[in-house]
């Protein structure tokens, strides 16, 4: 069967394919419908953090599925509420609201906000977010992804929202002051704005400053929640208390989850009928979730997740001192990141290609910086494979440019 070409003339062109049809996972593996094997190192997108069939996650799947595979809200799901309360245990004060998506979790968190300035009223009216930052598709978070490519022409919502540079303080600090926004949204490190990573002292700075001005410190852990960094939560390395939490992507365990944690300002706003959704949360993704969420608080699994991280990271150092031209920095944290390079996009693209053929997965985000999201059981020798097979395409690559 064709499958590409059914998919052509059957599915929207909402992306841009690579060409391998996928026919199963196991482990840090995916395989195409060939028998082609494939390192996975794009885990689809910091989705699968557990990689490929983790028996965790095959044995929850097992369970739940002989029990009951959806309820309405109208009813208590057990599941979900172990999974809010976990949630809430290894992050901050608060209750927890299920979506489908991270971008359902970014317009709970548009209403949320919203809510909190009626509340106050409405003496506070904006969201902040950061230049080339990435919260969702949908009409309400495509107004505060700040990737014209992504938003494009498409309707705005009427709410303000104020862009600042990552990093610039006295920006921030002026907006707060003259535009009287109610929240500050914040990826720790942006995942589709190219892996810049916000520092410690700049997320301090922002909740210091946040306090001070009476504005919602909020934090969007879609791509970099579920252990991704090194901690449950990327903004834990800064030891800051969020008021908001989105989180998405690698808490179902590979089905579709996500939400908020709302601290103790906001965690009581939303009353019956404010919010709502038919399908989550899924049983099912619930207990994939708890099947991740006690791998992941697995302080031994997670040390070897660090140390495996370390390596690839201090690999790629040596392969960045010995191509200065090509690769211009490595950024992110633990088991995210993203390789600057100083070519073409063409170039990297051929890259890329060329990886793939080698039975390597890498993404690519904003045209030139290889993005590395591995799962949390990456070994020692697929480190050394990939950066075995990086090195040798990064000379090719090298004598190309200097030819």
């Amino acid at each position: 069967m064709d499958w590409r070409q059914l998919d052509d003339t059957y599915v929207m062109s909402t992306y841009k394919r690579l060409p391998i049809v996928a026919a199963k996972g196991e482990g840090n593996y995916l395989y195409d419908t060939e028998g082609k094997e494939f390192l996975d190192l794009f885990t689809g997108l910091a989705v699968n953090v557990l990689g490929h069939s983790h028996p965790a996650i095959m044995q929850a799947l097992r369970e739940q599925g002989e029990k009951f595979l959806h309820v309405s809200n109208y009813f208590y799901n057990p599941p979900a509420i172990e999974l809010a309360k976990g949630l809430v245990e290894h992050s901050i004060p608060g209750k927890v609201f299920f979506g489908n998506s991270g971008a359902e979790a970014t317009e709970a968190a548009i209403k949320l906000i919203h809510k909190y300035a009626a509340g106050q009223g409405h003496e506070r009216s904006g969201i902040v977010v950061v230049k080339n930052s990435f919260h969702g598709r949908t009409l309400g978070a495509l107004r505060l992804t700040r990737q014209a490519h992504v938003y494009q022409d498409f309707p705005q919502p009427a709410f303000p929202v104020y862009e600042v540079e990552p990093g610039d303080m006295a920006q921030l600090a002026q907006v707060l002051k003259e535009n009287k926004p109610v929240a500050v949204l914040l990826e720790p490190i942006l995942g589709s704005g190219g892996i810049v990573t916000l520092t410690v002292d700049y997320l301090k700075a922002v909740e210091t400053l946040c306090r001070k001005e009476g504005v919602l410190f909020c934090i969007d852990e879609i791509q970099t929640g579920m252990g991704r960094t090194g901690r449950l939560f990327a903004y834990q390395h800064a030891d800051v208390i969020p008021d908001l939490i989105l989180f998405a992507k690698g808490v179902g365990g590979g089905l579709p989850l996500g939400g908020v944690i709302a601290g103790e300002k906001l965690q009581s706003l939303f009353a019956p009928g404010d919010h709502g959704t038919t399908f989550a949360p899924s049983p099912l993704s619930a207990a994939l979730g708890n099947a991740v969420l006690k791998t992941v608080l697995d302080e031994t699994f997670m040390q070897n997740a660090r140390d495996n991280a370390s390596s690839l990271w201090s690999g790629l150092e040596r392969i960045g001192a010995e191509f200065p031209g090509l690769i211009s920095e490595v950024r992110g944290k633990g088991m995210m990141l993203g390789i600057v390079l100083e070519a073409a996009p063409e170039q990297v693209s051929q890259l890329q290609r060329a990886m793939m053929d080698k039975g390597i997965l890498v993404d690519v985000t904003q045209k030139t910086i290889v993005r590395l999201l591995p799962a949390l059981i990456l070994e020692p020798a697929h480190v050394d494979r990939f950066l075995a097979a990086f090195r040798e395409e990064l000379s090719k690559l090298h004598k190309g440019v200097t030819a």
